[in-house]
């Protein structure tokens, strides 16, 4: 992240969270609702089963239940916007509906849109309805769709016990939208932790200069310094604990790991990263997974064995770098060329991820995501991750010959999904999994130390705070 990077707006209340790039008022952070981590049952809806040709109103059962479409239809032609194989195709005043409910709340609530073919721009409305269908009401403004690339619109619902949804077009006319994969998160306190046996211990450094600068990217500080365990306690965090709990840019990161049950650390400043060093408190041993976000400290040759060895026997690696000229201690080394350095000298193995990461500088808001059931990344624990913002971040270029296993998850605008331009990738390396990230923007939460500005990316769309749990996850191989 860039300390003058392009912002987009929050999640506030239950107003719309408007997706740009182009907005650079800094928005106030957004303490996480309870329990808005984990999807309602069936979702998300992708509208990939069932069948329904004609406009004329009438019920079709998809994976999440039934829904009424009137006016609307299934589409699959190439002018019907979609992630898959068919999306909704709405027009005139024409809505979709859900005939069930949702039995476990709804805090945050995403929907695809886009234009049909060379049609103009459409509103649409999102309501909800917490007595089976008897009334709704509005959640949120009304969104104008007028690109003919899938976006993602955002709401904040917040509403405990049964809801069902209602997604109607208001604009009339002949102009066509398509609607696609919507998600639900659930709210009001029913995050279950991991069943007993599956809780993972996670650590994330802090002894590489993510200090550095104006650079927050740890879980918390105290003092000017990121302690070994982030205070207060992370036993007294609940449900319903703000990811302000803790000091540093990532701690919503953190939270949100503790409230699924699992234990989170920090390398502390002079901290050893060790692989099987039983005179190490904190060897790389003792954990499932290491998340290393942007680091400004080259690692020694040491520490690069260490690493290598950990994924290799069966570690997780996070690595977020950002872009080129971010030397935030002035060292004379960026973070892409840390990696790039880990990866390409080292005593184990040249180019064991089978990734590199360019020299460049990326502002982008994308939405060229791996569309994928079974990828548990992208389609896991805490939903379907359909877009991801660089605000000055860089790529990634793939080379399946070093590592057959690498695989991009989300490539910029406009290419290919092939082995360039990738903006996040992951693979194995032995037995172990790593993931790369781009930019630092996204996991950034928007709150750190004293006198540090940070921004407020995690809560910038929900595919952020999915994209990085479901990594996490991953990697710690649940």
């Amino acid at each position: 992240m860039h300390i003058a990077r392009l912002l987009t707006a929050s999640l506030l209340g239950v107003a719309l969270a408007c997706t740009s790039i182009q907005d650079p008022t800094p928005q106030a952070p957004v303490a996480a609702a309870a329990a808005q981590n984990v999807s309602a049952a069936g979702f998300p809806e992708a509208f990939e089963s069932g069948v329904k040709t004609a406009y004329t109103t009438g019920s079709v059962t998809l994976g999440s239940g039934s829904w009424t479409l009137n006016d609307a239809l299934l589409g699959n032609t190439t002018a019907d916007r979609k992630t898959g194989t068919q999306s909704v195709r709405v027009r005139n005043v024409g809505s979709l509906s859900m005939n069930f409910n949702t039995t476990t709340g709804a805090g945050v609530i995403t929907v695809q849109h886009a234009v049909y073919g060379t049609d103009g721009s459409s509103q649409w409305e999102l309501w909800a309805s917490t007595n089976s269908g008897s009334s709704y009401a509005k959640v949120g403004s009304t969104i104008t769709t007028s690109s003919t690339s899938l976006n993602t619109a955002s709401f904040t619902a917040n509403l405990t016990g049964n809801v069902r949804l209602q997604i109607r077009k208001i604009s009339g006319g002949t102009n066509r939208i398509s609607l696609d994969n919507v998600t639900i998160e659930q709210y009001g306190g029913t995050t279950t932790p991991p069943p007993t046996g599956t809780a993972k211990k996670f650590l994330f450094d802090g002894s590489h200069g993510e200090l550095a600068g104006n650079a927050d990217w740890v879980l918390d500080v105290n003092s000017g310094v990121a302690s070994a365990i982030p205070t207060p306690a992370q036993s007294g965090i609940t449900s319903t604990t703000p990811e302000t709990y803790w000091t540093g840019a990532i701690s919503a990161w953190g939270v949100a790991l503790v409230k699924r049950g699992h234990t989170v650390e920090q390398l502390p400043a002079g901290g050893r990263i060790t692989y099987g060093d039983a005179s190490n408190t904190q060897d790389l041993s003792k954990y499932s997974v290491f998340v290393v976000d942007e680091p400004n400290v080259v690692f020694t040759a040491a520490e690069k064995t260490a690493i290598l060895r950990y994924v290799q026997n069966g570690g997780g690696l996070f690595m977020i770098t950002d872009h080129i000229i971010s030397d935030r201690n002035n060292d004379g080394w960026d973070s892409p060329e840390i990696w790039n350095d880990l990866m390409q000298n080292n005593s184990v193995q040249a180019n064991p991820f089978g990734f590199s990461v360019n020299f460049d500088n990326i502002i982008e808001d994308s939405n060229n995501a791996l569309v994928s059931s079974t990828n548990p990344i992208m389609n896991g624990a805490l939903g379907t991750v359909s877009q991801l913002s660089f605000h000055n971040g860089a790529t990634m270029t793939l080379n399946p010959t070093a590592n057959a296993t690498v695989q991009g998850l989300v490539w910029r605008l406009g290419a290919g999904q092939g082995t360039s331009s990738a903006m996040a990738a992951s693979s194995t390396f032995g037995t172990g999994r790593v993931v790369i990230i781009g930019d630092s923007s996204p996991a950034d939460d928007g709150t750190g130390s004293p006198g540090n500005t940070v921004y407020d990316g995690w809560n910038e769309n929900v595919s952020h705070a999915r994209l990085h749990l479901n990594a996490s996850l991953w990697l710690a191989k649940l």
